[in-house]
């Protein structure tokens, strides 16, 4: 299998004999928005720059200002939460479901104030979050749910895709994700007042654009008299060539994904053989994607084993692997610049999200993005002789 195949060079190239010619250079764009909408049973599909401007719109879009509060995760990149920041609100950080490694439902009730205005849910490493409970609870408060689904296409929770859940949904196409033009981001709403925001303010607050218009006219452009901008907004826009690319992706996004599960899979035959290390649980009626294979070490002292597993996985002849991110409110700008801010009531320590905080020291993530199946076959293996090899060392 190709990461990328002769389709999305296909397209990729047609984008660029049309010269971005200004009649042309939303041809890709509208073939991917409605694709997009389609496939994710939802009614309006907003192009972006990336993953990260989708966020910004979104909560924008569904009026988050100044001192407002946005709870999000506290073991997610930290992408997440500053566009919080951007937008002059205060993030608030939820701790994590030991095993499913999520957003903790009851975490996120116990961080809602007065000033909560929205949720930022991450479907971590491609498993949905607990969408039952969350949405109960921002019915309870009035408040938004914005799905980050960077991590996870055609993750399922009860049957449903994951992306159906909240006010918005936001999707990435940066370079490690399932499907990927580079870089890239999708924003999905069925809230047309929502839609017609999100479109203005990814796209300079031009009057001419909305839900489903997202270029303004040839003839509007060329009138003297036309009013261009109804409001502010940022110039977030997907290019031609994202777009041509990340079309040929979602045309083969079923085999895109399907191989990263497999490969999931293979791992999943020696991890469940074992104890040393556990990997994340997918509760009866949820669907993961794994964006990777993720687990935790079992050990009382991560700041040493962590290092010691992996050298051995290395040796072996192991890929290597990913850590999870330093949990956001421990990164330097959230402490040094965040944390000393008026109206932030959370205290950035090992209290603040203790599961998290264990999770976050012992988690090893391998990659699903193995093209050629006997390399994972290889990885597993690897594996199993890197868990044998420690378990003797203890």
């Amino acid at each position: 299998m190709e990461r990328i195949s002769e389709i999305e060079k296909k397209y990729v190239l047609d984008a660029l004999n049309n010269e971005f010619n200004t009649s042309q250079n939303s041809f890709y764009n509208n073939r991917l928005e409605s694709a997009f909408a389609q496939g994710f049973h939802s009614k309006y599909a907003i192009g972006h720059c990336n993953g990260t401007a989708t966020l910004h719109v979104a909560l924008m879009a569904c009026g988050v200002g100044q001192g407002d509060e946005v709870i999000v995760p506290a073991l997610t990149m930290s992408s997440t939460s500053i566009p919080v920041v951007l937008c002059g609100a205060i993030p608030v950080f939820a701790d994590s479901d030991i095993d499913t490694f999520e957003i903790s439902a009851d975490s996120i009730e116990k961080c809602i104030t007065e000033k909560t205005k929205a949720i930022i849910t991450v479907s971590l490493y491609g498993l949905a979050p607990d969408y039952d409970r969350i949405i109960e609870i921002c019915k309870k408060y009035g408040i938004a749910l914005i799905e980050d689904n960077a991590e996870c296409f055609l993750g399922t929770y009860k049957g449903r895709l994951v992306g159906e859940f909240g006010d918005f949904a936001s999707f990435s196409f940066q370079a490690s994700k399932h499907l990927t033009s580079g870089e890239g981001g999708m924003l999905i709403t069925n809230n047309e007042e929502l839609a017609d925001k999100a479109r203005r303010l990814n796209c300079l607050g031009y009057a001419g654009v909305s839900a489903k218009q997202g270029k303004i006219t040839r003839n509007d452009i060329q009138d003297p008299n036309y009013s261009r901008h109804i409001s502010f907004g940022y110039n977030y826009r997907m290019s031609e060539l994202q777009a041509a690319c990340a079309l040929g992706q979602l045309e083969r996004a079923e085999e895109l994904v399907q191989r990263r599960i497999e490969v999931a899979h293979i791992f999943d035959k020696v991890v469940k053989s074992q104890s040393i290390v556990k990997a994340q649980m997918e509760p009866d009626g949820y669907h993961n994607s794994y964006w990777t294979y993720s687990m935790v070490l079992n050990t009382d002292n991560p700041d040493k084993d962590w290092y010691v597993f992996r050298n051995l996985f290395q040796k072996n002849g192991g890929d290597g692997y990913y850590a999870a991110w330093k949990l956001s409110y421990n990164e330097p700008a959230y402490q040094n610049v965040l944390q000393p801010m008026d109206g932030v009531w959370q205290e950035y320590n090992e209290k603040c999200c203790p599961n998290a905080e264990y999770l976050q020291k012992r988690m090893i993530q391998l990659k699903t993005n193995y093209w050629d199946i006997e390399d994972a076959k290889k990885q597993a293996e690897v594996l199993e002789k890197t868990i044998d090899e420690y378990n003797k060392m203890k």
